[in-house]
């Protein structure tokens, strides 16, 4: 039976034998996460592409698990999409899903995501983003996939002196769990790539953002608060800054690497661009026509001061040009909030 306009709910491995009989075609991408924000904006772009795609996604509560279910509402409707509800911890499942499907590239973007959060929840970080990254290079390997595609982030820099920053530079200093684990996942491509010769691209994301924005990112909860006339909390002095990238120009990123045989290699995925966190929210009460009520607080611990991306060899490789500006891209994304009416975005 193939569903696709509802779910495979996973519950064990029995419902997931009796669940899928039938086998999708060739050239299937899978994307884990892919209900997440940039998981599901790349689901709609391959399926425009007539691609057969399988998001993998947990739906879990580390935000409201409706608004997930609301990103993938058109996709469900699709009959080259289909989506799968399990964990990337779930080695059984992962082993079934990839002998009953003809699964040939694997876009891996599930992860517990956030600095501040893996500061208190150290452990569950190590087992999803280490541990998950671990199970689905194990599934890969032994289907024989043909290309990997891993989901870093610039936070592998840290605090990093030397800007922008180089996919060359030293990242043995990271200052959260999570940027830990993030460089941990982009080294266990590079084993998996060496021992199985599993073509392996590392992209280090430098800090998302465009409409489905999870709740909790800086823009997305700067926008909400400021619009409803509640106080914003600003970290430190307001000057530091970040290499904002616009949700599209990373998707077009992730698509270039579709049919790069790389062997392994890790690039930079950002804007080149950043700005300081005073003059973004300028930028969001622009867009607003509304003030910013600021509650100015300490310097958050696990927070780099600054990051900014040296795309040059992305260009070069991809061909990788961004090309939607902060401005712009603010502009999009508070036209994208005001329509948002039906999902509580806490």
């Amino acid at each position: 039976m193939r569903l696709k306009s509802s779910p495979i709910k996973i519950k064990n491995v029995t419902d997931f034998c009796v669940s899928i009989a039938n086998i999708m075609d060739k050239n299937t991408i899978l994307v884990t996460g892919g209900a997440g924000f940039i998981g599901s904006n790349l689901c709609e772009r391959l399926v425009k592409y007539d691609l057969n795609v399988i998001c993998l996604d947990n739906f879990n509560d580390f935000y409201n698990p409706p608004i997930k279910r609301k990103n993938i509402r058109w996709l469900l409707e699709q009959p080259n999409f289909e989506l799968i509800e399990g964990d990337i911890l779930y080695t059984n499942l992962l082993e079934m899903l990839f002998e009953t499907r003809s699964i040939n590239k694997v876009i891996h973007l599930a992860a517990r995501a956030g600095v501040r959060p893996s500061i208190k929840q150290p452990l569950l970080y190590e087992e999803v983003n280490i541990r998950g990254t671990i199970n689905l290079l194990e599934a890969a390997k032994a289907s024989g996939v043909e290309q990997f595609i891993f989901g870093s982030s610039s936070s592998v820099y840290g605090n990093n002196k030397k800007v922008p920053f180089s996919e060359d530079d030293a990242v043995d200093n990271p200052i959260s769990p999570y940027a830990a684990t993030k460089r941990a996942g982009e080294l266990l491509c590079y084993t998996y790539h060496k021992i199985y010769d599993i073509n392996c691209i590392a992209l280090r994301f430098f800090t998302v953002y465009g409409p489905r924005q999870r709740p909790e990112m800086a823009i997305h909860k700067f926008t909400r608060l400021i619009d409803s006339g509640k106080p914003i909390e600003l970290f430190g002095d307001g000057s530091s800054s970040r290499d904002y990238t616009y949700i599209s120009d990373i998707i077009d990123g992730i698509e270039s690497c579709l049919d790069k045989k790389l062997g392994f290699e890790i690039i930079n995925l950002g804007d080149s661009n950043p700005i300081k966190l005073i003059e973004l929210v300028g930028l969001i009460e622009d867009a607003l026509d509304k003030k910013a009520d600021i509650k100015w607080m300490q310097h958050q611990q696990g927070d780099a001061y600054t990051t900014y991306a040296d795309t040059t060899k992305a260009k070069n490789i991809l061909n990788y040009s961004p090309r939607i500006k902060i401005e712009e891209g603010i502009s999009e994304f508070v036209k994208w909030h005001i329509k948002q009416t039906d999902v509580n975005l806490t």
